[in-house]
């Protein structure tokens, strides 16, 4: 049995009165990235396309990277990851700790950074998952994901709650959102769908890509999602992320990263202007342990 054989069945949890958070820290290495990276790992590997010695090679912001870098490393693959040069330094070691090698693209240039690893695949026979439009990214959402914050939000809290009024995510690839939002809406129709991006890098409301500290969403591009299935989309600058990440951590006992603070405040936000009449339904997407250097510049510790 390995560690990737228990990859999600992650806890519900509350957060305040009507805001229930699915707790995806609790991953193998602590974040919601390893869901798709194993998904799609291991239908390559039912698929004939990789075998132990190849190379997995994939552009990221650091997640979705460490994640490949762990699998490789589990079942014996080599790994290199392609990301801008701004990502935090904690998330470049860690992937070098898991034997991957880190190349290194202008900051905030994800097109850049897919572009090479495309060239480097295509050149080399690497092995590419392609996470910013595989199909396979939004399928695990909608196939693990959202079945369990359905079974969880009727059953961890007695049936008290008969309903989902909103799902909100910051989008990355976009593989989450549009995965959980499609399996909800089976059940639910008038779920509310509401994407997260900084507000500096707001590319889904209109804005212009920039760059921004809330790594892993606002990378420049919708990617995978769909905005005809996107109900609203919310704005959270860099610096009440970062705030909001050590708020949580203090009042909370959790320690998230600066994503998973973005979403719980666009949450809090949402429903003290709504109002809805059932409980909010977010992500905290990963560990704040990997964004030290980040929320240091805050000098609130």
């Amino acid at each position: 049995m390995r560690l990737s054989n228990h990859v999600g069945s992650t806890p519900l949890i509350q957060l305040g009165e009507k805001l229930f958070a699915k707790a995806e820290l609790m991953n193998p290495t602590g974040s919601i990235k390893d869901r798709p990276a194993a998904f799609i790992l291991n239908h390559a590997e039912k698929s004939d396309l990789i075998e132990p010695g190849d190379t997995i090679i994939e552009a990221s912001s650091g997640n979705m990277g460490i994640s490949f870098a762990w699998l490789a490393a589990e079942r014996g693959y080599q790994c290199k990851i392609v990301m801008p040069s701004n990502m935090s330094e904690e998330r470049k070691k860690t992937l070098r700790y898991y034997g991957a090698e880190v190349i290194e693209v202008e900051p905030g240039d994800f097109d850049g950074a897919i572009k090479l690893r495309d060239e480097l695949s295509e050149k080399n026979g690497w092995f590419n998952p392609q996470q910013f439009s595989n199909q396979l990214n939004i399928n695990c959402h909608y196939e693990k994901t959202g079945p369990e914050i359905i079974y969880q939000t009727r059953t961890d809290f007695n049936y008290r709650y008969p309903s989902i009024s909103a799902f909100i995510s910051g989008t990355g690839t976009g593989g989450t959102i549009m995965g959980v939002g499609k399996k909800i809406r089976e059940y639910i129709s008038d779920l509310k769908l509401i994407a997260v991006e900084p507000a500096e890098s707001a590319v889904m409301s209109g804005g212009e890509p920039g760059l921004h500290g809330i790594q892993g969403i606002g990378d420049g591009s919708k990617f995978l999602v769909d905005m005809d299935h996107i109900d609203e989309v919310l704005i959270v600058s860099t610096k009440d992320a970062k705030e909001k990440a050590i708020q949580i951590a203090k009042e909370h006992g959790l320690f998230v990263g600066i994503s998973a603070a973005a979403n719980v405040l666009a949450s809090e936000r949402w429903i003290e202007k709504n109002n809805p009449e059932y409980p909010v339904i977010t992500i905290l997407c990963d560990r704040g342990d990997r964004y030290y250097s980040s929320l240091d510049e805050l000098n609130l510790i």
